[in-house]
């Protein structure tokens, strides 16, 4: 099993970036996707998150609005586009794989995680 996580970088307040989580190994169509944060000394933070299909989709609060999940079964990815970045978006950005029925915003919910992409956005 795999998930890598791309598409981090640098960016000024106001810009946007797009993440992709790249999946192997199991049957990703089968399962929820989410994407959630960690920034330094804090812990890990529900972003958003996917449902298999019908693609039902949840955000967290501060995120609606700005980001969008999505997912491509057939190339085993799922994308967050972020827009209007802001400082507090600063974070390492992990995707996560869960066998869940609905969609769970607790990180113990998920199975498979990726390695994480640094965002940093700069005021």
């Amino acid at each position: 099993v795999q998930l890598q996580a791309s598409g981090g970088g640098l960016v000024q307040a106001g810009g946007s970036l797009r993440l992709s989580c790249a999946a192997s190994g199991f049957t990703f169509s089968s399962y929820v996707m989410g994407w959630f944060r960690q920034a330094p000394g804090k812990e890990r933070e529900f972003v958003a998150g996917i449902r298999r299909s019908p693609s039902f989709t949840y955000y967290t609060d501060s995120v609606k609005g700005r980001f969008s999940i999505s997912r491509d079964d057939a190339k085993n990815t799922v994308y967050l586009q972020m827009n209007s970045l802001k400082p507090e978006d600063t974070a390492v950005y992990y995707c996560g794989a869960g066998r869940n029925v609905v969609i769970d915003t607790s990180a113990r919910a998920y199975d498979y995680w990726g390695q994480g992409t640094q965002v940093t956005v700069s005021s």
